[in-house]
C-alpha cells in the first residue's frame, strides 16, 4: 500500500505540468475574442509597434519590451488570439513558478511536511491561476504586460533562491545573483511595477529565515543597482519626465494617499465579490480627510503594522499579509494616478491572499483537499463566465455600464461599439447618457452629432445613414480613455 500511495502521489515536476494545462484549458475558449478598450490605442493603432523596424526606430521608449512584444504580433499577423495566447502562456508559466516557490516556502518555514508543502503550492497556484480577478491581465490583451512583468519577477525571485542556496559557493551565487538582476531588469522594462521585486526578494529571504551569508544582500544590492541604472536611463532618454509630472498634476501625494484607502479596499473586495469585476471602474478619488477616509487608511495601515509586529509568532500569516501590500505598492501609494484602480495590479499581489488561504486548507487534510477541490471548480466555472464579458465589445461595456452607471466615458465607449454593430438608436442614447453624465466632454456629443449625419467614418456600407464606429475604432471622437 505504501509503494501504490507512492506511486499515486504525483511529483513536483509533473503537479506544475498539470497545472499549467489547468490554465490553458480554463483560458482557451477566449483565446478567439477580439480586441477591447486600450488594445486599440496601445497596440492596433499606434505605429511604433507595427512592426520590428518601427519599434527599433521608436526607441529608447517606455515599457521597451511590452511594445517589443506588441511589435512581434504584427509581424505574426496581428490577429488577437497571437496576443492572447502569449498572455495564457504566460499565465500558465506563471501558476507553476508559484506553485515551485510556494512549496518550497512551505518547507523552509517548516509549517508542513513534505505532503503538506505540496499542497500549499498547488492550492496557493489554483487560487492564482484560476480567480477571475486574473482574467484583466490575460483575457485583455493590454493586460498581459502584467502577466510579462510577473513572469520575469517570479523568475528572479526563483534565480534568487539559487542564491539563497549557494552560501559558500561564490561561484555558483554569483551566477544566480546575475540571473536575478537580469531577470529584474526584463521585469521593469515591461512594467515599471515591477520595481517591487528586490523587496520581494529580502522578504522571501526573511521569510525563509534570513541568515548571516552577504550572498542574498549583495544579489539584492545588484538589483537595486540595476534599478538605479534603469531610473536614470528612463529619465533621460524617455518619456517619463512627462509622464511624471503628469502624474502629480492628477492629486498630490498626500491626497492621493487619502484616496488610495478607498482603491485597496475596492480591490480586496474584488477577490470576494465575483459578481462586481469590472474592467474599467472610474473610481472617483475622494481625497477628503472624512471620518470613512481616515479610519479606511489608518486600518489598512494597521494591518500592514501588526503583519511586521507578529512577523516572529505568526510568519506565515505575516508573510501573506506584506506580500499583498507590498505589490500593491508601486500603484497604489504615493505615486498618483488618473485611473485610481484596476483589477488587474491584483494580479501578483494575489499570490499573498491564496497563500494564506492555501495554509488553513492544508491544515485540514482530508475536509481540506475537498474544499480546495470545490473552490478550483468554483473559482474555474467563474472565470469562464467572466471571459464571455469579452467575447465583443458591446457585450464588454454593456458590463462596465452595468456596474458604473455613472462611468461617462463607457457609456460613450458603449456607444462606439454599438454604432459599430449597426444599432444607431442604442448608440444615440448611450452618447447622451455619456454627455448628460460629463458634460465637458466634447467627445460624445461630437460622436452622436456624427451618427445623426451618418458621417462616423469606417462605417460599413450598410449602415450608411444610421453610422458606426469603424471596426478599428478610428472615427469621429473616438473611444474615451
Amino acid at each position: 500500500m505504501i509503494a501504490l500511495a507512492a506511486r499515486l502521489r504525483p511529483s513536483p515536476a509533473r503537479l506544475a505540468l498539470v497545472l499549467a494545462g489547468v490554465v490553458v484549458a480554463v483560458w482557451a475558449p477566449s483565446l478567439a475574442a477580439p480586441f477591447q478598450f486600450d488594445d486599440w490605442s496601445v497596440i492596433v493603432g499606434d505605429p511604433r509597434v507595427a512592426s520590428l523596424a518601427a519599434w527599433w526606430d521608436a526607441m529608447p521608449a517606455t515599457r521597451p519590451l511590452v511594445k517589443l512584444l506588441y511589435a512581434l504580433g504584427h509581424e505574426a499577423g496581428g490577429a488577437p488570439i497571437v496576443y492572447r495566447g502569449v498572455n495564457v502562456a504566460w499565465h500558465a508559466l506563471n501558476a507553476a513558478l508559484v506553485f515551485v516557490l510556494m512549496r518550497r516556502l512551505a518547507r523552509r518555514m517548516r509549517i508542513a511536511d513534505a505532503d503538506g508543502a505540496l499542497r500549499i503550492g498547488a492550492f496557493t497556484a489554483l487560487v492564482f491561476a484560476l480567480h477571475p480577478v486574473q482574467t484583466e491581465s490575460v483575457t485583455y490583451v493590454s493586460g498581459g504586460s502584467q502577466a510579462m512583468a510577473t513572469g520575469f519577477a517570479l523568475l528572479s525571485l526563483l534565480a534568487f533562491t539559487g542564491v539563497i542556496d549557494a552560501q559558500g559557493r561564490a561561484a555558483r551565487q554569483a551566477g544566480f545573483a546575475l540571473a536575478a538582476a537580469l531577470a529584474f531588469a526584463a521585469a521593469i522594462a515591461v512594467r515599471e511595477s515591477a520595481i517591487a521585486t528586490p523587496l520581494a526578494c529580502l522578504l522571501w529571504w526573511r521569510a525563509e529565515g534570513g541568515g548571516r551569508g552577504r550572498g542574498p544582500i549583495v544579489a539584492v544590492g545588484a538589483m537595486s543597482v540595476v534599478a538605479a541604472g534603469a531610473a536614470v536611463a528612463a529619465w533621460l532618454t524617455t518619456a517619463y519626465p512627462y509622464l511624471w509630472a503628469t502624474s502629480f498634476g492628477v492629486r498630490s501625494w498626500a491626497a492621493n494617499l487619502l484616496a488610495q484607502g478607498d482603491a485597496v479596499a475596492w480591490l480586496m473586495g474584488q477577490l470576494v465579490r465575483w459578481d462586481r469585476l469590472n474592467a474599467d471602474p472610474a473610481l472617483v478619488a475622494d481625497t477628503s480627510l472624512s471620518v470613512l477616509n481616515v479610519a479606511r487608511a489608518g486600518l489598512l495601515v494597521a494591518l500592514i503594522v501588526a503583519a511586521a509586529w507578529q512577523w516572529n509568532a505568526r510568519r506565515a500569516v505575516a508573510f501573506g499579509v506584506l506580500w499583498f501590500f507590498l505589490w500593491l505598492a508601486p500603484t497604489h501609494s504615493l505615486v498618483p494616478r488618473l485611473d485610481l484602480a484596476n483589477e488587474r495590479h491584483l494580479y501578483l499581489a494575489l499570490v499573498g491572499p491564496a497563500w494564506l488561504l492555501a495554509v488553513v486548507l492544508a491544515r485540514w487534510r482530508t475536509q481540506g483537499l475537498v474544499l480546495a477541490a470545490v473552490l478550483a471548480v468554483s473559482l474555474a466555472f467563474a472565470t469562464a463566465l467572466r471571459n464571455r464579458v469579452y467575447a465583443n465589445e458591446v457585450v464588454f461595456w454593456q458590463d462596465v455600464v452595468a456596474k458604473s452607471p455613472r462611468n461617462a466615458r463607457a457609456s460613450n465607449n458603449l456607444g462606439m461599439a454599438l454604432a459599430a454593430a449597426c444599432q444607431p438608436l442604442a448608440a444615440a442614447r448611450a452618447f447622451d447618457d455619456a454627455a448628460r453624465l460629463a458634460p465637458d466632454d466634447p467627445r460624445p456629443r461630437i460622436n452622436a452629432e456624427l451618427l445623426a449625419r451618418g458621417e462616423l467614418p469606417g462605417v460599413p456600407a450598410s449602415c450608411a445613414g444610421s453610422a458606426g464606429a469603424g471596426a478599428d475604432g478610428t472615427g469621429g471622437a473616438g473611444r474615451a480613455r
